[in-house]
């Protein structure tokens, strides 16, 4: 807890005393002074222990313990194991909001992000998307921001489903404030969770710094609408140097806003489209999005050797069985015996010069229509 008020989150450099020198001898050299630690410069060293003698984790376990906060540090039975791919770079611990257990979460969960800004198309998309998720059993992790992330998370809930909010600030301090009372809810029937104690205050770089806890706590990343400079390619970069999935919900080729995942796809992400895709991607052998098909028509019903009779009868007007029979590679017998067939099923009908579609086939024959 000490170490969470001192260094920054991502601090590889931190990372590194924790793991060569252990938790308690960092702390205790950061609130003793003397020396600096290996790869501390001067002033750093100084900013450091500036921190070290403000900090007071016993006031940040009151304020958390009133809140509803919990700590949950590395090796405890709550933490997630995949946060270890981080190297150096992995949380010194998280603060957690709300009942479930987070590792039990993370094991079967997946990041939603996109633009702050989106259309209403990434809207619906992140909202389809997340609650088919939620459906199918599956946690929806976003960053709790406005746009898709906002639309992740309701669609989840408006599901009955589970979602995570990982915040770049402490997570007794809602923000954005505008999603107060959504981050209230997720903490009410989900979590919400961050690497930043009680009361800390959100920075561009901790937006950008808590992107690879949201990569590396999901099995995969899917990104819905990204400009070519946007913080979620971040979260999906980082996925994809940790081996995760890494998805892209395409969008229109004049979008601004769908440019970066475009990009994403030509770098090689997945394309995906709903929430059974994505299941394909990152769930279990077998767990498969089923086959897309165009609609059946009728016609496609038929032995393969009558739709070749029926294709054999002129656009206009009418044609004799023997011409048919011609046009369709078959006997004359072989044709009015198909074309009796048709007129049953009310293709085609017979005249004095011979056969001909009927009114409703006509058109919808030769452009691959279903008859009406």
């Amino acid at each position: 807890m000490f170490l969470t008020r001192v260094l920054e989150p991502g601090d590889e450099t931190g990372g590194c005393w924790v793991r060569e020198l252990g938790v308690t001898e960092v702390v205790r050299r950061l609130r003793e002074g003397g020396p600096a630690l290996p790869g501390a410069g001067e002033k750093r060293w100084a900013g450091l222990r500036a921190r070290a003698v403000r900090a007071d984790p016993c006031q940040d376990l009151a304020v958390a313990r009133t809140a509803g906060v919990r700590f949950v540090p590395p090796g405890t039975a709550e933490w997630p194991r995949q946060l270890d791919d981080l190297g150096d770079a992995r949380p010194l611990g998280l603060w957690v909001r709300g009942l479930p257990s987070l590792r039990m979460w993370a094991l079967r969960s997946v990041a939603v992000v996109g633009a702050r800004a989106c259309t209403a198309y990434g809207a619906h998309m992140a909202a389809e998307i997340a609650a088919g998720l939620t459906e199918r059993g599956w946690v929806v992790v976003s960053g709790g921001a406005y746009g898709v992330d906002g639309a992740a998370h309701r669609g989840a809930l408006g599901a009955g489903g589970a979602t995570v909010a990982v915040l770049a600030c402490g997570v007794d301090r809602p923000y954005p404030p505008g999603h107060t009372r959504l981050i209230t809810r997720i903490a009410e029937q989900g979590l919400v969770i961050g690497e930043l104690p009680p009361g800390d205050h959100p920075t561009p770089s901790r937006f950008i710094l808590r992107n690879r806890v949201i990569a590396a706590l999901t099995r995969g990343t899917v990104v819905v609408e990204a400009a070519l400079r946007s913080g979620s390619l971040v979260t999906a970069r980082a996925a994809q140097r940790l081996g995760r999935h890494t998805m892209g919900v395409p969008g229109p080729a004049t979008s601004a806003l769908s440019a970066g995942v475009h990009a994403m796809l030509r770098g090689g992400a997945d394309l995906v489209t709903d929430a059974a895709e994505i299941v394909e991607q990152v769930g279990a052998m077998g767990e498969l999005a089923p086959d897309r098909r165009g609609p059946v028509l009728p016609t496609d019903l038929l032995d393969p050797r009558t739709r070749q009779v029926l294709a054999g009868l002129p656009a206009r007007g009418a044609g004799t069985a023997d011409e048919i029979a011609r046009r369709a590679q078959t006997t004359q017998d072989d044709a009015v015996a198909r074309l009796y067939e048709l007129r049953a099923l009310g293709y085609v009908e017979r005249h004095s010069d011979g056969w001909k579609l009927t009114r409703q086939t006509t058109i919808s024959v030769h452009e691959g229509r279903s008859p009406r």
